[in-house]
Protein backbone atom coordinates (compact mmCIF):
# COMPACT_ATOMS: atom_id res chain seq x y z
CA UNK A 1 0.00 0.00 0.00
CA UNK A 2 2.77 2.44 0.95
CA UNK A 3 4.84 1.57 -2.11
CA UNK A 4 1.87 2.15 -4.38
CA UNK A 5 1.06 5.48 -2.73
CA UNK A 6 4.68 6.65 -3.04
CA UNK A 7 4.83 5.77 -6.74
CA UNK A 8 1.54 7.54 -7.47
CA UNK A 9 2.55 10.72 -5.60
CA UNK A 10 6.01 10.77 -7.21
CA UNK A 11 4.50 10.35 -10.67
CA UNK A 12 2.11 13.24 -9.95
CA UNK A 13 5.08 15.48 -9.17
CA UNK A 14 6.85 14.46 -12.38
CA UNK A 15 3.84 14.99 -14.62
CA UNK A 16 3.07 18.55 -13.50
CA UNK A 17 5.60 19.78 -16.07
CA UNK A 18 3.26 18.59 -18.83
CA UNK A 19 0.31 20.64 -17.57
CA UNK A 20 1.54 23.75 -19.34
CA UNK A 21 1.65 21.90 -22.67
CA UNK A 22 -1.63 19.99 -22.83
CA UNK A 23 -3.45 20.81 -19.56
CA UNK A 24 -4.29 18.64 -16.53
CA UNK A 25 -7.29 16.86 -18.09
CA UNK A 26 -5.44 15.71 -21.20
CA UNK A 27 -2.45 14.71 -19.07
CA UNK A 28 -4.64 12.50 -16.91
CA UNK A 29 -6.32 10.99 -19.97
CA UNK A 30 -3.02 10.11 -21.64
CA UNK A 31 -1.78 8.56 -18.43
CA UNK A 32 -4.77 6.20 -18.43
CA UNK A 33 -4.46 5.47 -22.14
CA UNK A 34 -0.77 4.56 -22.04
CA UNK A 35 -1.10 2.64 -18.78
CA UNK A 36 -4.05 0.63 -20.12
CA UNK A 37 -2.10 -0.29 -23.26
CA UNK A 38 0.81 -1.62 -21.18
CA UNK A 39 -1.48 -3.57 -18.84
CA UNK A 40 -3.48 -5.12 -21.67
CA UNK A 41 -0.30 -6.13 -23.49
CA UNK A 42 1.07 -7.94 -20.46
CA UNK A 43 -2.07 -9.43 -18.93
CA UNK A 44 -4.30 -10.26 -21.93
CA UNK A 45 -7.39 -10.83 -19.76
CA UNK A 46 -9.78 -13.57 -20.83
CA UNK A 47 -12.89 -11.46 -21.15
CA UNK A 48 -15.10 -14.26 -22.46
CA UNK A 49 -15.07 -15.90 -19.05
CA UNK A 50 -15.95 -12.73 -17.16
CA UNK A 51 -19.19 -12.63 -15.19
CA UNK A 52 -21.63 -9.75 -14.93
CA UNK A 53 -20.37 -9.00 -11.40
CA UNK A 54 -16.78 -8.77 -12.62
CA UNK A 55 -17.78 -6.30 -15.34
CA UNK A 56 -19.76 -4.19 -12.89
CA UNK A 57 -16.82 -4.12 -10.49
CA UNK A 58 -14.37 -3.12 -13.23
CA UNK A 59 -16.79 -0.43 -14.43
CA UNK A 60 -17.10 1.00 -10.91
CA UNK A 61 -13.33 1.05 -10.46
CA UNK A 62 -12.67 2.57 -13.88
CA UNK A 63 -15.20 5.38 -13.46
CA UNK A 64 -14.20 6.17 -9.87
CA UNK A 65 -10.47 6.29 -10.59
CA UNK A 66 -11.05 8.41 -13.72
CA UNK A 67 -13.07 10.93 -11.70
CA UNK A 68 -10.55 10.87 -8.86
CA UNK A 69 -7.52 11.51 -11.05
CA UNK A 70 -9.17 14.14 -13.22
CA UNK A 71 -10.06 16.14 -10.11
CA UNK A 72 -6.66 15.52 -8.53
CA UNK A 73 -4.68 16.79 -11.52
CA UNK A 74 -6.89 19.88 -11.67
CA UNK A 75 -6.16 20.40 -7.96
CA UNK A 76 -2.36 20.09 -8.12
CA UNK A 77 -2.34 22.42 -11.11
CA UNK A 78 -3.67 25.10 -8.73
CA UNK A 79 -2.45 24.29 -5.20
CA UNK A 80 0.63 22.56 -3.66
CA UNK A 81 0.81 18.78 -3.87
CA UNK A 82 0.87 18.19 -0.12
CA UNK A 83 -2.15 20.39 0.54
CA UNK A 84 -4.10 18.72 -2.27
CA UNK A 85 -3.44 15.22 -0.91
CA UNK A 86 -4.29 16.26 2.65
CA UNK A 87 -7.67 17.59 1.54
CA UNK A 88 -8.20 14.62 -0.78
CA UNK A 89 -7.45 12.16 2.01
CA UNK A 90 -10.53 13.30 3.92
CA UNK A 91 -12.61 11.18 1.50
CA UNK A 92 -11.42 7.71 2.52
CA UNK A 93 -10.76 8.94 6.06
CA UNK A 94 -14.37 9.99 6.60
CA UNK A 95 -15.63 6.66 5.23
CA UNK A 96 -13.48 4.80 7.75
CA UNK A 97 -13.94 7.14 10.71
CA UNK A 98 -17.72 7.38 10.42
CA UNK A 99 -18.03 3.63 10.00
CA UNK A 100 -17.70 3.33 13.78
CA UNK A 101 -19.66 5.87 15.81
CA UNK A 102 -17.89 6.71 19.03
CA UNK A 103 -16.67 9.77 20.88
CA UNK A 104 -13.09 8.80 20.04
CA UNK A 105 -13.80 8.69 16.33
CA UNK A 106 -15.67 11.99 16.44
CA UNK A 107 -12.61 13.52 18.12
CA UNK A 108 -10.37 12.08 15.40
CA UNK A 109 -12.62 13.50 12.69
CA UNK A 110 -12.39 16.92 14.37
CA UNK A 111 -8.60 16.60 14.60
CA UNK A 112 -8.35 15.77 10.90
CA UNK A 113 -10.63 18.67 10.06
CA UNK A 114 -8.51 21.08 12.10
CA UNK A 115 -5.42 19.74 10.38
CA UNK A 116 -6.88 20.51 6.98
CA UNK A 117 -7.92 23.97 8.16
CA UNK A 118 -4.32 24.62 9.23
CA UNK A 119 -3.13 23.61 5.76
CA UNK A 120 -5.86 25.58 3.99
CA UNK A 121 -5.40 28.69 6.14
CA UNK A 122 -5.59 32.17 4.56
CA UNK A 123 -2.33 33.10 2.85
CA UNK A 124 -1.27 29.49 2.30
CA UNK A 125 -1.36 29.81 -1.49
CA UNK A 126 -4.60 27.87 -1.86
CA UNK A 127 -7.61 28.94 -3.89
CA UNK A 128 -11.25 27.95 -3.99
CA UNK A 129 -11.02 26.04 -7.26
CA UNK A 130 -8.04 23.99 -6.08
CA UNK A 131 -9.73 23.11 -2.79
CA UNK A 132 -12.94 22.19 -4.63
CA UNK A 133 -11.12 19.85 -7.02
CA UNK A 134 -9.14 18.25 -4.16
CA UNK A 135 -12.39 17.61 -2.29
CA UNK A 136 -13.91 16.09 -5.43
CA UNK A 137 -10.89 13.84 -5.75
CA UNK A 138 -11.48 12.74 -2.16
CA UNK A 139 -15.00 11.62 -3.08
CA UNK A 140 -13.55 9.62 -5.97
CA UNK A 141 -10.85 8.19 -3.68
CA UNK A 142 -13.47 6.90 -1.22
CA UNK A 143 -15.34 5.19 -4.06
CA UNK A 144 -12.04 3.82 -5.42
CA UNK A 145 -11.23 2.06 -2.13
CA UNK A 146 -14.48 0.09 -2.26
CA UNK A 147 -14.33 -0.58 -5.99
CA UNK A 148 -10.70 -1.73 -5.92
CA UNK A 149 -11.48 -4.12 -3.06
CA UNK A 150 -14.32 -5.59 -5.13
CA UNK A 151 -12.31 -5.95 -8.35
CA UNK A 152 -9.32 -7.37 -6.50
CA UNK A 153 -11.48 -10.07 -4.96
CA UNK A 154 -13.24 -11.03 -8.19
CA UNK A 155 -10.48 -11.00 -10.81
CA UNK A 156 -7.21 -12.88 -10.53
CA UNK A 157 -3.85 -11.34 -11.37
CA UNK A 158 -3.86 -7.91 -12.99
CA UNK A 159 -6.61 -8.65 -15.49
CA UNK A 160 -9.19 -6.71 -13.49
CA UNK A 161 -6.85 -3.72 -13.25
CA UNK A 162 -6.20 -3.82 -17.00
CA UNK A 163 -9.92 -3.77 -17.81
CA UNK A 164 -10.65 -1.08 -15.21
CA UNK A 165 -7.89 1.21 -16.51
CA UNK A 166 -9.13 0.63 -20.05
CA UNK A 167 -12.57 1.81 -18.95
CA UNK A 168 -10.95 4.87 -17.33
CA UNK A 169 -9.10 5.52 -20.60
CA UNK A 170 -12.37 5.26 -22.54
CA UNK A 171 -14.14 7.64 -20.14
CA UNK A 172 -11.39 10.24 -20.52
CA UNK A 173 -10.81 9.60 -24.26
CA UNK A 174 -12.17 13.00 -25.45
CA UNK A 175 -9.35 14.79 -23.61
CA UNK A 176 -6.62 12.48 -24.92
CA UNK A 177 -7.85 12.83 -28.49
CA UNK A 178 -7.74 16.61 -28.24
CA UNK A 179 -4.02 16.51 -27.40
CA UNK A 180 -3.01 13.71 -29.77
CA UNK A 181 -1.22 15.88 -32.32
CA UNK A 182 0.88 17.70 -29.71
CA UNK A 183 1.84 14.54 -27.80
CA UNK A 184 2.83 12.57 -30.90
CA UNK A 185 4.91 15.43 -32.31
CA UNK A 186 6.77 16.03 -29.04
CA UNK A 187 8.72 12.86 -28.11
CA UNK A 188 9.87 14.28 -24.75
CA UNK A 189 6.26 14.81 -23.65
CA UNK A 190 5.26 11.33 -24.82
CA UNK A 191 8.25 9.82 -22.97
CA UNK A 192 7.37 11.60 -19.73
CA UNK A 193 3.73 10.53 -20.00
CA UNK A 194 4.83 6.94 -20.64
CA UNK A 195 7.08 6.89 -17.58
CA UNK A 196 4.32 8.36 -15.42
CA UNK A 197 1.79 5.85 -16.80
CA UNK A 198 4.01 2.90 -15.87
CA UNK A 199 4.82 4.35 -12.43
CA UNK A 200 1.23 5.18 -11.50
CA UNK A 201 -1.15 2.95 -13.50
CA UNK A 202 0.91 -0.23 -13.78
CA UNK A 203 3.09 -0.23 -10.65
CA UNK A 204 1.29 2.17 -8.29
CA UNK A 205 -2.28 0.98 -8.75
CA UNK A 206 -0.98 -2.57 -9.17
CA UNK A 207 0.57 -2.47 -5.69
CA UNK A 208 -2.56 -0.96 -4.19
CA UNK A 209 -4.80 -3.55 -5.83
CA UNK A 210 -2.70 -6.36 -4.37
CA UNK A 211 -3.03 -4.74 -0.93
CA UNK A 212 -6.76 -4.11 -1.26
CA UNK A 213 -7.29 -7.79 -2.07
CA UNK A 214 -6.11 -8.56 1.45
CA UNK A 215 -7.73 -5.74 3.41
CA UNK A 216 -11.23 -4.59 4.33
CA UNK A 217 -12.17 -1.28 2.68
CA UNK A 218 -12.53 0.35 6.12
CA UNK A 219 -9.01 -0.70 7.10
CA UNK A 220 -7.46 0.04 3.71
CA UNK A 221 -8.94 3.51 3.63
CA UNK A 222 -7.10 4.62 6.74
CA UNK A 223 -3.80 3.05 5.68
CA UNK A 224 -3.58 5.99 3.31
CA UNK A 225 -2.98 8.14 6.42
CA UNK A 226 0.66 8.64 5.50
CA UNK A 227 -0.17 9.90 2.01
CA UNK A 228 -0.20 13.59 3.03
CA UNK A 229 3.25 13.21 4.61
CA UNK A 230 4.56 11.47 1.51
CA UNK A 231 3.06 14.16 -0.71
CA UNK A 232 4.57 17.02 1.32
CA UNK A 233 7.99 15.33 1.19
CA UNK A 234 7.80 14.78 -2.58
CA UNK A 235 6.53 18.31 -3.13
CA UNK A 236 9.52 19.64 -1.18
CA UNK A 237 12.18 17.46 -2.84
CA UNK A 238 10.91 17.14 -6.40
CA UNK A 239 8.89 20.32 -6.93
CA UNK A 240 10.81 22.57 -4.50
CA UNK A 241 7.54 23.62 -2.88
CA UNK A 242 7.99 25.41 0.43
CA UNK A 243 6.54 24.01 3.66
CA UNK A 244 5.30 26.40 6.35
CA UNK A 245 5.26 25.36 10.03
CA UNK A 246 1.45 25.43 9.91
CA UNK A 247 1.62 22.90 7.05
CA UNK A 248 3.55 20.55 9.34
CA UNK A 249 1.01 21.09 12.13
CA UNK A 250 -1.87 20.37 9.76
CA UNK A 251 -0.16 17.35 8.25
CA UNK A 252 0.53 15.96 11.73
CA UNK A 253 -3.14 16.37 12.66
CA UNK A 254 -4.31 14.49 9.56
CA UNK A 255 -1.72 11.71 9.95
CA UNK A 256 -2.35 11.23 13.70
CA UNK A 257 -6.10 11.08 13.10
CA UNK A 258 -5.61 8.49 10.36
CA UNK A 259 -3.27 6.40 12.49
CA UNK A 260 -5.76 6.56 15.38
CA UNK A 261 -8.57 5.22 13.24
CA UNK A 262 -6.23 2.55 11.83
CA UNK A 263 -5.35 1.45 15.36
CA UNK A 264 -9.01 1.16 16.30
CA UNK A 265 -9.80 -0.83 13.14
CA UNK A 266 -6.89 -3.20 13.74
CA UNK A 267 -7.90 -3.87 17.33
CA UNK A 268 -11.66 -4.08 16.89
CA UNK A 269 -13.35 -7.42 17.42
CA UNK A 270 -14.40 -9.13 14.20
CA UNK A 271 -18.09 -9.46 13.51
CA UNK A 272 -19.33 -13.07 13.67
CA UNK A 273 -21.41 -14.13 10.69
CA UNK A 274 -24.02 -16.77 11.52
Amino acid sequence: MLLGASLIQWSAALVTRVFGDIGPSATSAWRFLLGAVVLLAFTRPRLRTWTRQQWLGALALGVSVAFMNQCFYQAIARIPLGAAVAIEYLGPFMVSALGKRSARHVALVVLAGLGVLAIARPGAGLNTAGIFFAAGSGVGWAAYVYAAHRVGGQAEGFGGLAVSMSIAAAVTLPWSLGATNFVLTHPSVLARLSVVAVMAIVLGFGCELQALRRLKPSTAGVLFALDPAVAFAIGLVVLRQTIHPWDLVGMAGVVIAGVGVTYDAANSKPTLVQ
